[in-house]
């Protein structure tokens, strides 16, 4: 079982690189910003903060991604972006929370902060698609009755981040890669969003942020998946 410890011990050097330029990067772009929102400067910090951790299948990074979650509704309230609120506080937050359950109960080995990495199967993509495709169908209808701007983008973005939460429940490395097309739709999200309003400018630094540390998080994965079968 995994114990408690202080996780950030246990950073290698790339990682504190990483994690460093991505909070440059969030810290920056809202000192840049008009007004920012309290929500966002605490919610894209404490999100950089959580992918490092789930780059390292460390549970601890589950549990900050359900506090991004929350703080990450709050903004998302203010441009009414419904579908994120929806996402975020009835999936993802929730997935976070099981995920973590999930990886504590199967560590790699004796390890204190490494989850096992699961083999996907033919009959885990079956399921992730056809749940897919009715989550996705399912809001759909949902963001259209909120009448939340740039539909399509906002349900698309349920797609991919719905991908990713059940891939990282399912201890898959493919959940890097879907977070990582959820962070390119997110982006030109908010870029919508500042259009009208530049305050919303560091959301969209946070998710070039988020691509760096899920590409950073998919070659961690591809690597321990490896290691850890060679070692079994």
């Amino acid at each position: 079982m995994f114990k408690f410890r202080n996780p950030f011990k246990e950073l290698e050097k790339h990682e504190w690189v990483i994690l460093i330029t991505s909070l440059l990067i969030v810290i920056v772009s809202n000192l840049l910003a008009k007004d920012p929102s309290i929500f966002t400067i605490l919610g894209t910090l404490i999100g950089a903060i959580s992918l490092i951790f789930i780059a390292r299948g460390d549970f601890f990074g589950q549990i900050l991604c359900i506090i991004f979650a929350v703080l990450y509704s709050l903004t998302s309230l203010q441009y009414r972006y419904w579908g994120e609120i929806i996402t975020y506080l009835g999936m993802s937050a929730p997935i976070a929370l099981v995920s973590a359950i999930e990886w504590i109960k199967n560590p790699y080995k004796d390890s204190k902060a490494e989850v096992k990495i699961s083999k996907m199967t033919r009959r885990k993509w079956l399921i992730l698609t056809l749940l897919t495709a009715l989550v996705t169908s399912v809001f759909y209808f949902i963001l259209k009755a909120f009448n939340t701007p740039n539909l399509l983008v906002s349900t698309l973005s349920v797609t991919t981040s719905f991908s990713a939460s059940v891939l990282m429940f399912m201890r898959s490395p493919y959940y890097a890669v879907m977070y990582g097309l959820n962070d390119i739709v997110l982006i030109v999200l908010w870029v919508m969003a500042s259009v009208n309003d530049l305050g919303y400018l560091p959301m969209v630094a946070c998710f070039i942020a988020f691509l760096i540390n899920d590409a950073y998080g998919f070659i961690s994965w591809t690597i321990r998946e490896k290691r850890q079968a060679l070692n079994m």
